[in-house]
């Protein structure tokens, strides 16, 4: 991944977490599950330490990929949601197996909120020579 792809990405990340003052963090997660761009908005703090973080991206690096064994069932998929007792997690798979790894306050619109990443994460998908 070149420098330009990791600020094109920042840019992305920073521009999701504006959608909403309700959203929390915007990261990219490479395939193999490492943090490549993004993180949490200012003045948020991550409710879970760095080695968590890295467990927890890692989990979601092998469970994109894991997914696709039903895409011809199923057909793809374009957002995850978990609702917790905390925070709303949300996962964007993007090419080359990365992913959109989102995190929200409860009481933000997620059905609105994800149809605008959505739009916004559309051009990565659609993209398979890049490496992001």
């Amino acid at each position: 991944m070149t420098l330009e792809d990791v600020e094109k990405l920042e840019k992305i990340c920073q521009k999701i977490i504006k959608l909403d003052p309700k959203m929390r963090s915007a990261r990219h997660i490479n395939s193999r599950g490492h943090l490549t761009a993004g993180g949490m908005k200012d003045g948020m703090f991550s409710l879970e330490d760095q080695k968590h973080d890295e467990m927890m991206f890692m989990e979601l690096s092998l469970r994109v990929r894991m997914r696709h064994e039903f895409d011809s069932e199923f057909g793809e998929v374009h957002f995850s949601m978990s609702y917790r007792d905390k925070v709303i997690i949300m996962s964007f798979p993007l090419n080359e197996d990365s992913v959109l790894l989102l995190s929200c306050e409860k009481d933000i619109d997620f059905g609105k909120i994800a149809f605008k990443v959505l739009k916004i994460v559309e051009p990565l998908k659609k993209s398979p020579s890049k490496t992001f």
